[in-house]
């Protein structure tokens, strides 16, 4: 019977470093009354929720940087082949989440399929993900707060809007808001249900209002050319190519069709959230259910508007003449609508303060289920008795965020954000197929189409994102994982809960 051989399965795998923690233990944890979690969501609320953390930086800060640098026009083209990469991951995100409707996300899922190891690695990667992207977002959402402080005519020093470069560049608006956004989380500020649904509401007719009124301004000069010919790479050492063309052999170069891919190995940012989707599962009525329905629709939603965002974006303002900085409230400017960009970078403004905000959330959960494990030290799973929050971990990573905002620029944070994802990606699609093999037994309420071809194509392509990443955005990413493995070999292996529970039987069986 598979009932039977499951625990066998399991037992077979409790050894060592690769040791799973089981679904049915993962969500009897769930259960405890000090660890559970109200469950409220919809497939709509999760919907909302994914496009709310979706619609961030992506659209409103890297549309004009990759295509003024990297893409050109074709930076829609760019959008459509990382929504294809994020499709193929929602899908093995889909199935492990309406398996196991437990919060962690990827680390929680790699626990239970690849062991013990491979689920540290994951939630590792996720911590660097998560409050990297954070970051990215902090300084996105400065650029439009200094646009409008600008237009007010108030302006910064450069040494204190991040722009002067250099050591002594400090961007204070970035580090500000993630101070203050880290004090309310440890208060206990939950974003309702009616909140969300106002920011976003923001969000997307901010969007909808580029689209819309954008189109009226459109010049049909500005396309041309659609796929700006190859240019030699402008990067000051090779390592600032993608992997992809140093290892193959091609000339360095940005624009043509390798720009396509380089590009949308950094617009993927874009997409990151959906993911946070998942890490709600343990929230929600129906799991089994509206999960997948959350995930796949946000993605949806979402892709659609960033193909025509870039596509009315480049067709307003030439692409070599795009700011880097606030590309949406600018380009109105640009044409003479200082209104409508001033509309724009409030509701930029307004939109990336919820994203920041819900990515600190995301990581302080990862974080603290880790710590709740034993992998990391169990002093950050206290919570406050008063707000009854992580705040000991919150304020960690939040602290540490603050300053990474402050001294990092956009560019290289959104680069080292993307491969934490698509690695996280290609964990997520393996887990599928072994957690198949593994526990054919367990109930699946969706399952992803066509394994392991799926999987295999979302590895495939996640890992040809990942090549088309700069070579120095893959030494900072060994660097982290080496710091990972360290932390893991002398504190996380001997500390796991997993292991303190194998000794304790072994001791047991040995007494008896």
């Amino acid at each position: 019977m598979s009932t039977e051989q499951g625990p066998q399965a399991r037992t077979r795998r409790d050894r060592g470093v690769f040791r799973t923690k089981s679904v049915e233990q993962s969500i009897q944890d769930t259960e405890e009354p000090e660890h559970a979690l109200k469950k409220s969501l919809s497939a709509l609320d999760l919907t909302v929720f994914g496009v709310g953390v979706v619609i961030g930086t992506g659209i409103f800060v890297l549309t004009g940087k990759i295509a003024k640098e990297q893409a050109g026009p074709a930076v829609a083209l760019s959008f459509v082949v990382a929504g294809v990469v994020c499709a193929l991951a929602a899908l093995c995100y889909a199935e492990f989440a309406s398996t196991v409707p437990v919060a962690g996300s990827a680390y929680t899922f790699s626990y239970a399929s690849l062991g013990e190891f491979p689920a540290w690695i994951i939630g590792w990667d996720l911590v660097l993900e998560l409050a990297l992207g954070c970051a990215v977002v902090a300084v996105g959402w400065s650029g439009y707060i200094r646009s409008l402080l600008d237009s007010a005519g108030w302006h910064l020093p450069a040494e204190l809007s991040g722009t002067q470069g250099g050591m002594f560049g400090f961007d204070l608006l970035a580090c500000v808001l993630v101070l203050v956004l880290t004090a309310i989380l440890v208060l206990g500020m939950k974003l309702s249900s009616r909140v969300t649904n106002v920011i976003v509401g923001i969000k997307v007719t901010v969007v909808l209002l580029v689209v819309i009124a954008g189109a009226f301004f459109i010049s049909g000069e500005n396309y041309h050319p659609f796929l700006p010919p190859t240019r030699p790479h402008a990067g000051e050492s090779g390592y600032a190519a993608p992997l992809s063309q140093l290892l193959f052999g091609f000339t360095p170069s940005n624009y043509g069709v390798m720009g396509i891919f380089a590009a949308a190995a950094v617009v993927f940012f874009a997409f990151i959230g959906f993911d946070i989707v998942a890490t709600a599962a343990e929230e929600t009525r129906h799991p089994q259910r509206d999960v997948p329905r959350g995930i796949l629709g946000s993605l949806a939603i979402c892709t659609f508007l960033y193909v025509a965002v870039s596509i009315v974006v480049t067709g307003m303002q030439k692409y070599t003449e795009l700011s880097t900085d606030a590309p949406l409230a600018d380009a109105f400017k640009a044409v003479g609508h200082p209104v409508y960009a001033g509309i724009i970078s409030f509701g930029a403004a307004v939109g990336l303060t919820s994203v920041c905000m819900i990515l600190l959330l995301g990581q302080s959960r990862v974080f603290f289920a880790m710590s709740r494990d034993g992998l990391l030290p169990q002093f950050f799973s206290r919570v406050h008795p008063t707000f009854g929050t992580p705040y000991r971990s919150t304020v960690l990573l939040g602290t540490v965020v603050a300053v990474v905002a402050g001294f990092t620029s956009i560019n290289e944070l959104a680069e080292l954000v993307n491969i934490g994802t698509l690695f996280a990606f290609v964990v997520v699609a393996l887990g599928v197929v072994l957690l198949r093999r593994s526990r054919p037994d367990l109930p699946r309420a969706f399952r992803t189409p066509l394994v392991p071809l799926v999987p295999v194509l979302s590895v495939l392509a996640s890992l040809w994102l990942m090549l088309n990443l700069p070579a120095e955005t893959w030494l900072r990413f060994a660097v982290w994982m080496v710091v990972g493995f360290v932390v893991y070999v002398t504190y996380g292996r001997t500390h796991s809960r997993l292991e303190g529970r194998r000794a304790a039987e072994k001791g047991a069986v040995g007494g008896g």
